[in-house]
């Protein structure tokens, strides 16, 4: 498993695909944070990153799909994916190393974000009159929420070998489970179930952690989810192995 989680890493950091997605995504959060004046925080006037991290859901529909979509997509297309399925290791070893691959530059993705917080904390008046356990607590909700949309782009890559469709198919998935259930709650006829749809949806769980108030139901929300793709791509692997 370790030897496919670190060819798989590692053939990311020795194509352009990671620090392209990966500096387009800093460059776009960084312009809507301070530059552009709808969703500044320099005009917005409070020290605190609320409109941060309701933005950057939407940018993970682009980024991880872009970073998922070579998983097994590529190595059907290269002719290397009955080589990988044949090797002495399970289904579940490939799906998670792969899985692993994605997350962890998911996290890389992440971590320079980290300074925004360090600058607004420095910038609040008094200095550091900034919401900490928010601000870890929104984290946390990023990186579970990352580990969703990667679960779902190791799927969306398993059933096809065209890496455009693939990504497509996971920005769709993605942007429907995050906000299809709180659009279809709103439909007239499921109003008298509306708590219920809306609580299906990734958006609702995301949002009661980013509170910073880390409930073990939303906790395994987004494990189960998570799972739910990993088995979904492991039949779909095992069956064609």
């Amino acid at each position: 498993m370790y030897a496919v989680f670190k060819r798989e890493f590692f053939s990311f950091l020795s194509s352009m695909v990671a620090y392209i997605t990966i500096g387009i995504f800093l460059l776009v959060s960084g312009l809507l944070l301070w530059v552009f004046p709808d969703t500044s925080v320099l005009d917005y006037g409070y020290a605190e990153l609320t409109g941060f991290f309701s933005l950057v859901p939407y940018l993970f529909m682009f980024l991880i799909p872009a970073i998922t979509m070579r998983s097994f997509a590529e190595e059907k297309r290269e002719g290397t994916f009955e080589l990988l399925i044949t090797r002495p290791i399970t289904v579940w070893q490939i799906v998670f190393a792969k899985y692993f691959a994605s997350l962890i530059l998911v996290l890389f993705a992440l971590i320079p974000t980290l300074v925004y917080y360090y600058s607004i904390s420095k910038l609040g008046f008094p200095e550091g009159n900034i919401d900490s356990g928010g601000v870890i607590g929104s984290y946390i909700g990023l990186f579970l929420l990352g580990a969703v949309f990667t679960a779902i782009g190791i799927f969306a890559s398993a059933i096809t070998k065209n890496q455009v469709i693939a990504f497509v198919i996971c920005a769709g998935i993605c942007a429907f489970a995050f906000l299809g259930f709180d659009y279809s709650s709103q439909i007239t006829g499921f109003q008298p179930i509306e708590s219920l749809i809306s609580s299906l949806g990734i958006n609702e769980h995301y949002i009661a952690i980013s509170r910073g108030v880390l409930d073990t139901r939303d906790l395994m929300y987004f494990v189960t989810f998570s799972f739910l793709f990993l088995l979904l791509t492991s039949l779909i692997i095992g069956g064609k192995k």
